[in-house]
């Protein structure tokens, strides 16, 4: 069975910081392209990054340079360092392979 299972989100202030971590299981890790999506309300999902199998990153605009993709290949892990965080960061944040499946997501809030 798949299973992505996201964690780290929580409450933050702006310009906080939060990391997300994603485990994996149930498949070939080190083979398939991840991506971590984000969806706010009453919006559609936003692909905010994705860290190729070997390794290459790529960042939405909005989120460059306060974002930082990784990934443990040995452990199953993704992880998502979020910087500078602002209101419009606020959304469910998930785990997925790159078109194929996806995880549970956790709740990101940007407040003062």
């Amino acid at each position: 069975e798949v299973q992505l299972q996201a964690s780290g989100g929580g409450l933050v202030q702006p310009g906080g910081s939060l990391k997300l971590s994603c485990a994996a299981s149930g498949f070939t890790f080190g083979d398939y392209d991840m991506t971590w999506v984000r969806q706010a309300p009453g919006k559609g999902p936003e692909s905010v990054s994705v860290m190729t199998h070997d390794g290459t990153k790529y960042y939405a605009d909005s989120v460059r340079g306060r974002f930082t993709i990784s990934r443990d290949n040995a452990k199953n892990t993704l992880s998502l360092q979020m910087n500078s965080l602002k209101f419009e960061d606020t959304a469910v944040y998930f785990c997925a392979t790159v078109a194929k499946y996806w995880g549970n997501g956790t709740q990101v809030t940007v407040s003062s």
